[in-house]
């Protein structure tokens, strides 16, 4: 890794600390990380600063009511946090299908589970926590009462999600205009923005604990709101539910060990494509080129197909994980690759809208971490009064009859956010993320591919060029260039040149170098920043 070269066109340089840093979307949130390692902190109660001040300062991707997932080296070893909530106990996919539904509904209560994110950061906070709970909230209460200037790509997030939320005939979701936008137009870059309800909830939470949101006053707002606009959710299903601690996944790829959550997540499919490609001639080729996307693209429709078709809750279905990262079986998938794009069906393994931030302090803890509402501002409901706006995370199942993922009560849907963590030789390197929904795996293969396969340091792995794999095709990014474009075309990929970059995911990456040193970086497609000391 050189961190004096860089080959892209980048605005940053990595950057480097001892101290600890923080990286993420939104320069406000970072710095509320980076107060915490200050005030001494653990890298744990700097994610968690960083995250609940995210859900003020970037609402277009995350909130209070959002799922949540983390990996986290605690100086000796991983731990893995699943923090994505169930379906309502009532919710019925037999009763969608009769309702005329083929597909899961995007929008309004049908689409809302149990956010998990406040417990996540009580369980986080319980276990690797030094500072006092409450005193992670306090940058986010005070940019939610006093206001904040939205940042520039913040705010055409917010611009896009305005014709989606305003005028439905869903009356759930009329509290949506009264808190995110001006009487109907949604914020500029610059101007500022405030939640007073928003600080409210904030506030009980950091005085009366994360449980509140389950068992106390807010969960009884939210159970109350469901019950008098038509959703499914009640007092129960909140009190139920609980974070779940997990052994995080992993695959060899070169000499480093790539990390995941299990599934409900896809970050197994990540695994996937990295083990397909590393038996390809792909790291042979020049990073970024038609050559070596080729096999990344073909290795990711691989992964996707088995992910689509197994991927679900492991305590309501039977997922074979063992089996899809078995070295044989992915062999046998790597065996269907060629010179030429084609499409591909899951195989048969033997049995067996995000915001995402890293954090890394001076005594060696390190956090990948990664919370959700999904597709913008998820469901589009919010709780009157509270600032709480809901994910729409059962937008993951499926409707279809028999299937793994088929929506059913009390069972959690196929998941799209996902962190990240590498390892050599079983020795800390450092957490890495890439958010924005099925961008996700196909962004964790291109990054890991860069620092591993390239020897790019980490903001060059996020500078590079991206190719995002859609249902009728490839779509690349403009910085990708005609060379490439065209060398795919003949390979026989359909491809289409994005006009932006918006839509190719947000990551960070933090590295932990042989000194000791910290080498971060964060994404050149969003407003981020590394906050170090």
């Amino acid at each position: 890794m050189n961190l004096d070269t860089y080959p892209y066109p980048s605005s940053r340089s990595a950057v480097l600390a001892a101290g600890g840093m923080v990286a993420t979307s939104q320069p406000l949130a970072a710095q509320a990380g980076l107060a915490t390692l200050r005030a001494g902190g653990s890298a744990i109660d700097a994610a968690l600063a960083t995250a609940i001040a995210l859900t003020v300062v970037e609402p277009t991707s995350n909130g209070i009511g959002s799922d949540a997932f983390a990996i986290v080296w605690d100086g000796e070893k991983l731990h893995g946090l699943n923090a994505s909530g169930p379906a309502p106990r009532a919710l019925s996919a037999e009763a969608l299908r009769a309702a005329g539904h083929t597909v899961f509904p995007e929008r309004g209560w049908s689409s809302v589970s149990v956010p998990g994110a406040p417990d996540a950061w009580g369980v986080l906070h319980e276990r690797f926590g030094r500072v006092p709970f409450g005193a992670l909230f306090a940058d986010a209460i005070r940019h939610a009462e006093d206001g904040f200037p939205v940042s520039p790509v913040i705010s055409q997030l917010w611009r896009r999600a305005g014709p989606v939320f305003l005028g439905t005939a869903d009356s759930a979701l009329d509290e949506w205009a009264n808190v995110f936008t001006f009487g109907g137009r949604t914020p500029h870059a610059g101007e500022t923005w405030r939640s007073p309800g928003h600080a409210a909830t904030l506030r009980r939470l950091a005085s009366e604990g994360p449980r509140d949101f389950y068992e106390g006053a807010l969960a009884e707002r939210i159970a109350a709101h469901a019950k008098a606009t038509g959703g499914q959710i009640d007092g129960d299903d909140l009190a139920a539910f609980r974070s779940e601690w997990v052994e995080p996944i992993s695959i060899a790829y070169r000499d480093h060990e790539v990390w995941e959550i299990p599934p409900n997540g896809q970050g197994i499919a990540a695994l996937q494509a990295l083990g397909i490609v590393r038996g390809t001639a792909m790291h042979e080729s020049p990073h970024a080129s038609a050559d070596g996307w080729h096999w990344q693209i073909e290795a990711m429709k691989l992964a996707f197909a088995d992910t689509y078709r197994y991927v679900a809750d492991m305590r309501c279905a039977d997922v074979p994980v063992d089996g899809m990262l078995d070295t044989g079986y992915i062999d046998s998938r790597r065996a269907l690759l060629g010179d030429r794009a084609r499409d591909y069906g899951p195989g048969r393994p033997p049995g067996g809208g995000t915001v995402y931030l890293c954090a890394a302090d001076r005594d060696g803890m390190m956090v990948s971490y990664i919370q959700s509402n999904f597709m913008g501002f998820g469901s589009g409901v919010v709780v009157p009064g509270t600032g709480i706006s809901l994910q729409n995370r059962a937008r993951g199942f499926t409707l279809e009859p028999g299937h793994r993922n088929e929506a059913a009560g009390g069972k959690r849907p196929r998941h799209t956010i996902i962190p990240g963590f590498l390892t050599r030789g079983g020795a800390p390197v450092g957490p890495f993320g890439v958010m924005g929904g099925e961008m996700q795996p196909q962004g964790h293969l291109q990054v890991v591919s860069g620092m591993v396969d390239h020897g790019l340091n980490p903001q060059s792995a996020l500078d590079a060029p991206r190719w995002r794999v859609e249902p009728d095709g490839v779509v690349v990014e403009p910085e990708a260039g005609v060379e490439v474009v065209d060398g795919l075309r003949g390979r026989g990929h359909r491809v289409a040149v994005a006009p932006n970059r918006l839509d190719f995911g947000r990551g960070q990456i933090i590295r932990r170098l042989d000194s000791g040193t910290y080498a971060g970086a964060t994404e050149p497609r969003t407003d981020g920043v590394v906050a170090a000391w």
